[in-house]
């Protein structure tokens, strides 16, 4: 996946709105009628033109890495080709990539990109040494790709609209167990296994039962063909 410019898990609602931190994000497609928002397990066509919508109900600081399907990580955010301020302040939504006429197009080998989304009560570029994580640069990854990653078409979804989803994609929490790239742990981000990921139509919902007193991570498999 790369820029171009200019281009489930179920919780209860009464669990949600009772947790004090928590996130909203929706994954866009760009075409010919304009901009949908689409499911998240929806799997998309080599070309296409996708970007994120993200909110927050908290204060933070936003890092966004990409796992492509053809192996590398890279930082998709914040870099100067998606923009530079990744400090999110409550009740605001966000894009990314920043700017409006950015889209980020699907490229790649079949399977799914995870993003991996780093979400900090404090600014992690300003810690001491420096973080390795925050480099743009592209570095390959010292594991291989997790299996069972190809794209499935779930029949029971969208049948009459002809829509292809697969319902192991969209967002996951990252357990303990998980490999996760070396650029990513950098980050020094918690894998809570208590996060509530909740999907709402096209729009998916991570919740914290608790304050954040540091960075936590989350992924969004985008499956694509």
């Amino acid at each position: 996946m790369r820029l171009r410019a200019p281009l489930v898990f179920l919780a209860s609602m009464l669990a949600f709105s009772q947790t004090p931190e928590r996130m909203e994000i929706v994954v866009e497609k760009k075409g010919p009628g304009g901009v949908t928002a689409m499911d998240p397990g929806h799997v998309f066509e080599p070309g296409e033109l996708v970007r994120f919508r993200f909110k927050t109900n908290f204060r933070g600081y936003l890092y966004v890495l990409d796992r492509s399907t053809s192996g590398k990580s890279i930082l998709l955010f914040p870099k100067e080709e998606t923009g530079r301020d990744n400090h999110v302040q409550s009740g605001r939504e966000y894009l990314l990539p920043s700017s409006g006429a950015g889209w980020f197009k699907i490229e790649g080998p079949p399977g799914h990109e995870i993003v991996y989304w780093v979400i900090s009560p404090n600014d992690l570029a300003a810690r001491e040494p420096a973080t390795p994580a925050l480099s743009p640069i592209p570095s390959p990854l010292p594991d291989q790709l997790p299996a069972g990653v190809t794209p499935r078409c779930d029949d029971t979804v969208f049948r009459a609209r002809g829509d292809c989803v697969d319902v192991s994609a969209g967002v996951r929490p990252v357990s303990a167990q998980e490999a996760i790239p070396e650029s990513v742990s950098h980050f020094g981000a918690g894998r809570d296994g208590d996060l509530i990921i909740a999907r709402q139509q096209n729009r998916t919902t991570i919740s914290s039962p608790e304050p954040l007193g540091g960075p936590v991570i989350y992924q969004f498999h985008l499956a694509h063909k």
